[in-house]
């Protein structure tokens, strides 16, 4: 599985990548495979400000829904349009053109409370 260094993880398997003052929200390669094929993505936040670890949207796949936490505080500034047409996009690019919001942050440095790739890692394998 992939687990880009340069990504920051939550316990509920998303995660963030940061340009500026905005970062971009996803989940990832393993929640995606735990899931199976999504079917449907809805992001209930846009435009919204949301807090760390609230919902801001769900997952479906073709055996359950799975609900998406907040990584981070911010304001959902954008979401990702492509994944309504073809929601396979988290399947297949999880990292790249699946991922879900982009958002401005309210405080970068709160990213740093995040796991680590490694740390990641460890978590899933427990």
């Amino acid at each position: 599985m992939n687990f880009p260094a340069e990504l920051k993880y939550t316990k509920d398997h998303e995660w963030v990548r940061v340009e500026g003052e905005f970062a971009y929200v996803g989940i990832t390669e393993f929640a995606q495979s735990e899931l199976g094929d999504i079917v449907f993505v809805d992001i209930t936040a846009e435009g919204e400000e949301v807090e760390e670890g609230e919902v801001f949207g769900s997952v479906e796949a073709v055996k359950t829904v799975s609900d998406l936490f907040m990584p981070v505080a911010g304001e959902v500034v954008e979401i990702n349009e492509a994944i309504d047409a073809a929601p396979e996009l988290v399947n297949s690019d999880p990292y790249g053109e699946g991922w879900m919001i982009k958002i401005k942050l309210n405080d970068p440095a709160e990213v740093e409370g995040l796991m680590t790739s490694e740390a990641y890692q460890a978590e899933i394998a427990d």
